[in-house]
C-alpha cells in the first residue's frame, strides 16, 4: 500500500497525513500481529520495480503529505537506500523521511541509512527475553532493540519540531504497545529506556490499542483488550519517570 495515512502520532500525521509505504514481510513474527496477512508473507502485496516504486512515491509526495513514512522496511533497505539517495539528489524530497520499524534492527543496517532518514519511529516491545521469545521468537529482542535505539539517537540527536511546533522534523519517537497481563514488563521497558537514554532527547508514545487477532487460543493471557487501569498505571509511571515528551492515547 502506498497512500496517505492519518492515524500516526499527531506530530507525524499532522493535518494532511503521513505518506506511508507499507512493505510486506517483517523482521519479527509476533503472534498477536493484526496484519499477519502482509507481515508474514511477501506474496500478498504488489510487486514493484525500483522505478515503479520511485514513481509511486513521487505521486504520494506531490499529494501534499507531511512526510515519507516507510513502514516495516528493514528487509528492503539494500534497495531503499539508493532510492532515497536518488530522491534527495533530485530535489524532489522536501519532507522528512520516517523509518517505521519494530525496533529489531541490526546496527549495520541503520548505519546504511545515516543521512537518509530524518525521523526514526521504532517500537520497543519487551524487556523480558521470555516474553519476546514466546510472542515474537526473538529472545534477544531487548539487547538488539537497545543497540538499535542507541544508533538511531546517535544519528538524529535531540528531536526537533517545525517552527509552529506541530510537526516533527527530526528525531526519534519510541513506541511501546501495552500488552494485557504484562504491565510489569511495560514498566521495565519504560524504566530501561529512561535509565539508558534519558527522556530529554527522545519522544515516547504509549499505545493502548492492542486488539486480539482471533488466533490466540494458545496465549490466553493476551487474548483480551488492555484494561483501562493497566494503561493508566503506565501513564502514571511515565509521569513518575519525569518524562514530559509523551504521546498518550485519548479515551484509553
Amino acid at each position: 500500500r502506498v497512500s496517505r495515512h492519518t492515524y500516526e502520532e499527531p506530530c507525524i500525521s499532522g493535518t494532511r497525513g503521513s505518506g506511508t509505504v507499507f512493505f510486506c514481510g517483517c523482521s519479527l513474527a509476533c503472534v498477536f500481529c493484526q496484519n499477519k496477512d502482509i507481515s508474514r508473507s511477501r506474496n500478498n502485496g504488489e510487486l514493484l520495480s525500483d522505478s515503479e516504486l520511485y514513481a509511486r512515491i513521487l505521486a504520494l509526495l506531490e499529494s501534499g503529505v507531511h512526510n515519507l513514512n516507510l513502514v516495516t522496511p528493514t528487509h528492503f533497505v539494500h534497495r531503499l537506500a539508493p532510492l532515497l539517495e536518488r530522491l534527495k539528489a533530485s530535489g524532489d524530497l522536501r519532507v522528512p523521511v520516517v523509518y517505521n520499524t519494530s525496533g529489531y534492527e541490526r546496527v549495520e543496517t541503520l548505519r546504511r541509512l545515516d543521512g537518509l532518514v530524518d525521523i526514526y519511529l521504532p517500537d520497543f516491545k519487551y524487556f523480558s527475553s521470555e516474553l519476546s521469545a514466546r510472542y515474537s521468537s526473538a529472545p534477544d529482542y531487548k539487547d538488539v532493540a537497545t543497540a538499535a535505539l542507541a544508533e538511531m539517537l546517535s544519528q538524529r540527536g535531540r528531536y526537533r519540531y517545525s517552527e509552529d511546533g506541530e510537526l516533527l522534523e527530526s528525531g526519534v519517537v519510541v513506541r511501546h504497545l501495552v500488552l494485557p497481563s504484562h504491565r510489569k514488563d511495560s514498566i521495565r521497558v519504560l524504566g530501561h529506556i529512561a535509565a539508558t537514554f534519558g527522556t530529554d532527547d527522545l519522544l515516547l508514545s504509549l499505545m493502548s490499542q492492542y486488539t486480539p487477532n482471533g488466533k490466540l487460543e494458545n496465549y490466553p493471557e493476551i487474548n483480551r483488550r488492555v484494561r483501562k487501569k493497566e494503561y493508566e498505571r503506565l501513564v502514571d509511571f511515565v509521569s513518575e519517570l519525569g518524562a514530559e515528551n509523551v504521546y498518550i492515547q485519548e479515551g484509553s
